[in-house]
């Protein structure tokens, strides 16, 4: 938190009073000084960005093929696949499943 000098508007410091252990605001170019006598806090928080899901949400997963593909976590033996382009065109497309198990639901990706 910045707090400014009321009279030349330049910011104040916090320094320790001379002679005990309190504290104040002193501005270093004139001679203001503001004792500080309760505790002073001030939290920000800042705004988290919404994260985009890349694979288009559970929408994408609508009209997709199976295939024979064991799942790692249940070991069911069919999962819904897409491939997608993630990285430069000169490399292979990566492919996701997502186990065709409704209880297991699970992603990964090969």
């Amino acid at each position: 938190m910045l707090l400014f000098c009321p009279i030349c508007a330049n910011v104040l410091v916090v320094e320790e009073s001379a002679g005990n252990s309190s504290f104040r605001f002193a501005c270093k170019t004139c001679p203001f000084i503001y004792d500080i006598n309760r505790k002073i806090s001030d939290k920000k928080y800042p705004k988290l960005k919404e994260v985009d899901d890349v694979l288009g949400g559970s929408a994408a997963w609508e009209n997709v093929d199976s295939t024979e593909e064991k799942c790692p976590k249940c070991e069911h033996p069919k999962a819904y696949f897409m491939q997608i382009q993630t990285r430069s065109a000169d490399e292979p497309m990566t492919t996701f499943y997502k186990c065709c198990n409704a209880e297991c639901g699970h992603r990964w990706k090969e």
